[in-house]
């Protein structure tokens, strides 16, 4: 890597850095303490230093084999942290621990099961040969945690408790719909992928017949659900955490999600007749009931 991409890179590092500050400070405000500092301040650093932590034996082994079981771990301990030091145990911060939890553990499992068969992440090939770009990938990955965890770390670091309410049992609905149809979405296409038949082909049935994309959505969906019961409990500065669900949609939709692999789709089976049909008919994102009944595969 030249002079100037390392600086770029470390430029974006700081700029994380940066963002993650402001996002604690606005989080933090009016929130329980612990230890002299604030208990979601204090989360939000954990999210990075169990990453930079992690970052260790993966750059020496040259591997990001872990990296996705290491955003579900992010998760999970981030949450387990601030329920358990918090002074507000009520039953909405153990129902968001779970929401969160149970999303996690089902996604880094699966993310890790999949790279395990492959044997490698494409796009970490360039990546994990640099240092500061590897680095600012795992730092990424705490930034990514942190800030869609916001919302619910502000809920649970809440100085008051709060019982659960028609905005938590909504959002545990909204969250169920969410989960539901990424988990299913999911195991609809490992299915599909796994048949030497389809070697070649891409999916078009099931739920991807109703979207190009149906697992984003799902995930935008359940991240919506965690927000809308976190709701009643924010205030002041904490209403900035609302960026939660926002981010998620812009990173799924135009940084690292639809657009790679909408271009790694096209670049596969772009100009072919039938792949150019499946996505004039199908939404990238939102479903919607299939104009004609698809068939149940294509092939390159």
């Amino acid at each position: 890597m030249n002079q100037e991409n390392a600086m770029q890179t470390w430029g974006a590092f700081a700029l994380v850095l940066l963002a993650a500050s402001g996002l604690a400070w606005a989080g933090s405000q009016g929130g329980a303490l612990v230890y002299g500092m604030t208990l979601f301040a204090l989360a939000v650093a954990f999210a990075f230093v169990i990453n930079w932590l992690a970052f260790i034996p993966a750059w020496r082994q040259r591997t990001e084999k872990f990296f996705d079981l290491m955003g579900g771990i992010t998760f999970i301990s981030t949450i387990a942290l601030a329920l358990l030091l918090t002074p507000q145990r009520d039953a909405r911060a153990w129902l968001l621990a779970a929401m969160v939890s149970v999303w996690a553990l089902r996604l880094s499992l699966f993310l890790f099961w999949r790279i395990r068969k492959t044997g490698e992440d494409a796009r970490f090939r360039e990546l994990k040969a640099s240092f500061a770009r590897f680095l600012l990938t795992w730092t990424l990955q705490g930034l990514w945690a942190a800030v869609t965890l916001a919302p619910a770390l502000a809920a649970i670091t809440a100085p008051r408790g709060n019982g659960l309410d028609g905005w938590a049992w909504c959002g545990l609905v909204v969250w169920g719909v969410g989960f539901l149809i990424e988990a299913v979405a999911d195991w609809q296409k490992s299915r599909f992928k796994a048949n030497p038949a389809h070697a070649d082909a891409f999916i078009q049935e099931g739920l991807w017949a109703w979207s190009r994309h149906p697992n984003y959505f799902g995930e935008i969906v359940l991240w919506i659900g965690v927000t809308l019961v976190t709701l009643p409990t924010l205030d002041g500065w904490r209403w900035l955490t609302l960026v939660s669900p926002l981010f998620v949609i812009l990173l799924l939709t135009r940084v690292s999600g639809i657009p790679l692999l909408e271009a790694r789709a096209d670049a596969k089976w772009g100009g072919q007749a039938d792949y150019e049909a499946y996505k004039a008919r199908t939404p990238v994102l939102i479903p919607r009931p299939p104009k004609s009944k698809p068939r149940n595969n294509s092939h390159s």
